[in-house]
């Protein structure tokens, strides 16, 4: 026999020992595969990791299917999506993820509806019903998982089930594609809902509710408020807090504001917390310093809030306070040491373990200042600042104003920035003239920061 001859023969004789193996490794990887919910509803079984039998799966499509059915009335139709709402209340996280794909997969507009539009409204163009083909094909790409959306909206508590049902949703997709369409369905309905001409700006007082103050302690998530004693610091006489609200979320704040009412611009955020401090003479102030905006609602990400807030804080202080000229913030710098571990040098990374001892000569001092006025007034991601919350700021029309040295020497601000902090400059006659500049890609700075760069 040759050689070739019985190396065929021996790969015969292995072939029927290793098939099976090879059957149930793509088994296994089949096993593993998600389902979507198509093949489930159409199965008999459910599988390990799937928390809802193709069975319960039938009667929840059908459920969600009669909350949006024309022929049932608004009132029917919120009182079916209050029944579901009480469900969703008790199910567990692996249920609530289900509903979510059902809504996801089962409620997409009609891929033939779609297809059909697109060619008349395509076919229209220029003649003389384009109108009302545009029409048409607006209409096919409504998908019924608006309707129900806004089925869910309507009942009283509504609202508030939707926010909190993205808020849950949003840290899986990441993991999970599929859930993206009911996202971004949710996004875009919220854009609506939460239209600042729907909010009302409210100012909170150590007079207001404790429920309403407890929510402040809660949210606040740029300087942590430590007791009652530090929140009634933050409501002091020369201090304002207010906060955006929505009809449909009665007493629960969208995003608060805090400002601080000075002689000059903020420098160290440590004055500003000092509890023992003596309230300013409000006579003599001329700055106002927005040192601390923290949203609240996780499930609105992506509806912004801080550019009508601000404008309207401004509005109402200047009201209020018509000797207010400058208007600015004392704000962190969270995304600079983690830029600066990939680009900058190792040596200089090493000597700043400790910022707070460096002196005032120190050549790493500068070399910092330098690093964190190149990432604050030059680099971009996508267009766009580096640092989120410079990104809000620059793209609200602020400019890159001044870097404060051991600013913030709390364990947070040392670890985030090396204690670093950055004043916004709000200037309202140039507010525009700013974000032209950032959407050209023109970061907006003043020379104070342009002479750092060295």
């Amino acid at each position: 026999m040759r050689a070739g001859e019985w190396i065929t023969r021996g790969a015969s004789l292995l072939r029927p020992a290793l098939e099976p193996k090879a059957v149930a490794a793509d088994t296994a990887a089949a096993e593993r595969a998600p389902r979507t919910t198509r093949e489930r509803l159409q199965a008999t079984l459910r599988r390990h990791q799937e928390a809802l039998s193709p069975r319960v799966l039938r009667r929840m499509l059908t459920e969600l299917q009669a909350i949006v059915d024309p022929r049932a009335s608004e009132v029917e139709g919120a009182r079916l999506a209050h029944a579901f709402i009480d469900w969703y209340a008790k199910a567990s996280a692996e249920e609530r993820r289900d509903c979510w794909l059902l809504m996801s997969e089962q409620f997409a507009p009609d891929p033939a509806k779609v297809k059909a539009a697109r060619e008349k409204y395509e076919a229209a163009l220029g003649a003389h019903d384009a109108a009302q083909a545009e029409i048409a094909l607006r209409r096919a790409f409504q998908s019924p998982r608006s309707r129900l959306l806004q089925r869910f909206a309507g009942t009283p508590d509504g609202v508030r089930f939707l926010v909190d049902l993205r808020a849950e949703l949003l840290p899986q997709l990441k993991s999970d594609k599929r859930l993206l369409s009911l996202d971004a369905e949710l996004e875009h309905l919220f854009s609506t809902w939460f239209d600042v001409a729907f909010l009302e700006l409210r100012t909170i007082t150590w007079d207001s509710p404790a429920s309403l103050i407890e929510k402040l302690i809660k949210y606040e998530a740029v300087h942590e408020i430590r007791s009652w004693g530090d929140a009634k610091n933050r409501l002091d006489s020369d201090r304002r807090c207010y906060a955006f609200f929505h009809p449909r979320l009665d007493g629960e704040p969208l995003i608060f504001v805090e400002v601080a009412l000075t002689t000059e611009i903020s420098a160290g955020i440590e004055p500003l917390l000092d509890e023992s401090a003596a309230p300013a003479d409000l006579s003599k102030a001329t700055t106002a310093i927005f040192y601390s905006i923290s949203n609240t609602q996780a499930g609105l990400r992506g509806v912004s809030f801080g550019d009508s807030l601000i404008k309207r804080v401004v509005e109402t202080l200047r009201a209020e306070f018509p000797r207010l000229k400058t208007f600015a913030t004392l704000s962190p710098i969270p995304g600079l040491r983690q830029w600066m571990a990939k680009n900058a040098p190792a040596p200089l990374m090493a000597a700043l373990e400790n910022p707070l001892a460096l002196g005032p000569k120190a050549p790493e001092r500068a070399q910092l200042l330098a690093w964190a006025a190149r990432y604050l007034g030059k680099e971009t991601e996508n267009g766009k600042p580096c640092d989120p919350v410079a990104r809000f700021h620059l793209g609200n029309g602020a400019r890159v104003e001044r870097l404060n040295w051991a600013a913030d020497p709390s364990p947070k601000g040392l670890k985030q920035s090396f204690g670093l902090m950055v004043n916004y400059l709000y200037d309202p006659k140039r507010l525009d003239k700013h974000r032209t500049m950032l959407s050209q890609g023109q970061i907006p700075i003043s020379s104070a920061i342009e002479d750092l760069y060295g």
